[in-house]
């Protein structure tokens, strides 16, 4: 959807600030490059990655270098002074919490859902599968530039109709991610089939085929994994539950040379709700992991996120 002038105008008065320099971003016609380039010629120097960060909302500039180069973008893209600067609202905001990436917006999350359901569409699944979860042990991988590496999964189902043979795995990639470069393992009982990705949302849904037609009231143990570390930083994994099930373990185990400095564990009961239930969770000094352990999931969201610094 194309952007004119009078859409630039509200969302510089209205916000929030990635969307506003998206925006004037679209409407001045200037790709990333460019952008860069010009505030080059100001004398100041800003990564592509960090403007593209900073117009998905990924990030937010506040240090000092950081709003300076704001101020130049006002100049460079013809806006009216103080407009960019004005919706960072920097009073309201600890020091800590600079330059921190933020958590996933709600309209983020709402296309990525909307992604994930297209393609199941195509794919011509059914909403559960066909398959209730017994038991799921997850085990996320965090590497030295504190992206997401992988994840692997060893998963139990059980079959609540006849002639279930597959299971579709989703991945969610981290801001940045190119899903046309993760890669799919079928690790244990199972092969893969069909893999279908959207680059806009950086999900990767994969077919994963059994190797033995289930009958209702069946369990079939199976494992998978995804290989990713195109993605920018992370700051949390999160898991959605449309259905009750059983059992799931979530382990996060990070780089011995990028270590966070607080995790918490959390839980959400739909996407738009505010997060409760935070835990603080203790990083092992040897095995640097922090893990979550739910004995009977209900329909929602768990995650455990993290600060870096």
């Amino acid at each position: 959807m194309g952007h004119t002038e009078a859409d630039l105008a509200q969302v510089l008065h209205t916000g929030p600030f990635h969307l506003a320099l998206r925006a004037a971003l679209a409407v001045r016609g200037l790709p990333l490059q460019r952008v860069q380039h010009h505030l080059a010629h100001r004398g100041i120097k800003v990564g592509v990655t960090s403007l593209s960060y900073w117009q998905q909302g990924a990030r937010r500039p506040q240090r000092p270098e950081s709003l300076r180069a704001v101020r130049a973008l006002e100049d460079v893209l013809e806006l009216p002074g103080n407009s960019l600067i004005r919706l960072l609202d920097l009073g309201e905001r600890p020091r800590s919490e600079a330059e921190r990436p933020v958590s996933r917006s709600y309209r983020a999350l709402l296309e990525v859902s909307g992604s994930v359901e297209a393609i199941l569409a195509d794919l011509e699944s059914p909403a559960d599968g066909g398959l209730h979860t017994v038991g799921h042990h997850e085990r996320v991988r965090i590497g030295a530039r504190r992206e997401l590496i992988g994840r692997d999964s060893q998963h139990v189902v059980r079959a609540h109709r006849d002639g279930v043979d597959r299971y579709l795995a989703i991945h969610h990639g981290d801001t940045g991610c190119d899903p046309a470069r993760v890669r799919v393992s079928a690790l244990e009982n199972c092969r893969t089939g069909r893999v279908r990705w959207d680059r806009r949302t950086g999900v990767t849904v994969a077919e994963l085929l059994f190797d033995t037609r289930l009958r209702a009231g069946e369990t079939y143990l199976f494992g998978y994994g995804f290989e990713d570390g195109t993605g920018g930083p992370s700051t949390e994994y999160v898991r959605g539950f449309s259905y009750a099930g059983g059992q799931y373990v979530l382990q996060v185990r990070y780089d011995e040379g990028a270590l966070p400095v607080r995790c918490r564990r959390f839980a959400q009961a739909t996407t738009g709700a505010p997060r409760g239930a935070r835990t603080d969770l203790t990083l092992s000094g040897r095995h640097r992991t922090v893990h979550l352990v739910e004995q009977g999931v209900r329909p929602g969201i768990l995650g455990i996120d993290w600060d870096w610094d």
